[in-house]
């Protein structure tokens, strides 16, 4: 039904209108007296060895929904009824922004991909806690970033404002310094400045009463020598792993036409053209690391065979955005079944 009425209809739209076009059908159909009951009879499913224990925390299934779907928070109820193992909110700035000027979402449907340069646009981590409160089951994560105007001398506190606001509110946080879209964030990449930054959080993160897992989300397309710089980073500051990856400004082996990809312009690309390099990416770290290092896998992931290849590969959960998209939340419940599936077979 997805692929043969709703995608055609949503992909008539702007993707930024058929987003929340989306969601304000969703919302709708959880109000209707049994809309939720039936959401969840058709999309949920459940089985004893979906289960994961990662980060402290006990996942219902390894399948979580990425960062910059529900910035706000505004709809991450709606969503766990389509059955997602986690939801992660973001990326949350200190003050509101609106992010880069329109058009700024594009699909590259030939790949099966997202272009976008959004730029961080959220209400801001208040408005985000908000929304939060009183929050029962699902495990929310917290994808903390800087504001656009604030510079890169004063990030660090822009982070620390983040992270101390959102800290009794969410599971766990990704620090985002991998973003493609923001003017000189990946000049925050640099290894002093992490180590730096990510030392600070801990140290907030000792101080409270229950502390939370921190991860690093990284960039797409980095060596094994950035890498090995990566697993130093996360060893250094005790931090307990990272989301392996982020979208790419890359452009190789694209189906699109370079007349419409100069169309579009710059942007971080997201989608099926991940799908190799991110499952490289997973296995070099698990391959360079131990099993208390946390992966969580990223990218491409528009299909069962290509979840259990980043499981497969090392990946500790992985998350999903453009393959949700393309694909459909039947996605989730797919890959949930052929991860059972696999595993009675073992």
């Amino acid at each position: 039904m997805y692929k043969s009425f709703i995608k055609p209809l949503f992909f008539r739209m702007s993707p930024e209108k058929a987003h929340y076009f989306a969601m304000g059908c969703l919302s709708l159909l959880a109000r209707i007296p049994f809309g939720a009951f039936f959401i969840r009879l058709i999309y949920q499913y459940k089985h004893p060895l979906l289960e994961r224990k990662v980060l402290g925390l006990k996942f219902s299934n390894p399948v979580g929904l990425a960062a910059g779907f529900d910035k706000d928070a505004r709809w991450y109820r709606q969503l766990d009824h389509l059955g997602f193992g986690f939801i992660e909110i973001g990326t949350l700035t200190p003050k509101p922004q609106a992010g880069n000027s329109k058009p700024r979402l594009f699909r590259i449907t030939e790949d099966n991909g997202l272009i976008n340069r959004m730029g961080f646009n959220n209400l801001g981590v208040d408005a985000a806690v908000e929304q939060l409160k009183n929050r029962k089951g699902l495990i929310i994560g917290g994808n903390i970033g800087k504001n656009t105007l604030t510079d890169n001398a004063e990030a660090k506190e822009d982070y620390i404002y983040c992270f101390k606001t959102l800290h009794p509110h969410v599971d766990y946080f990704v620090v985002n310094v991998s973003c493609p879209n923001i003017k000189n964030l990946d000049k925050l990449q640099d290894k002093d400045f992490l180590v730096d930054l990510l030392q600070s959080l801990q140290l907030i993160n000792e101080r409270q009463a229950d502390s939370k897992a921190i991860l690093l989300k990284i960039a797409s397309h980095l060596s094994p020598e950035q890498l090995d710089e990566i697993i130093e980073i996360v060893s250094i500051t005790k931090i307990d792993g990272v989301i392996a990856t982020n979208t790419t400004t890359h452009r190789n082996n694209l189906k699109t036409s370079n007349t419409v990809l100069e169309q579009i312009g710059n942007g971080g690309l997201s989608g099926q053209p991940l799908a190799l390099n991110a499952t490289k990416t997973i296995r070099y770290l698990r391959e360079h690391t131990t099993d208390d290092f946390v992966i969580i896998g990223v990218g491409g992931i528009h299909s069962p065979e290509e979840a259990l290849r980043k499981l497969e590969a090392g990946a500790d959960l992985i998350q999903i955005y453009t393959g949700f998209i393309y694909e459909g939340p039947g996605l989730i419940k797919n890959i949930n079944k052929a991860l059972v599936d696999k595993t009675k077979t073992l």
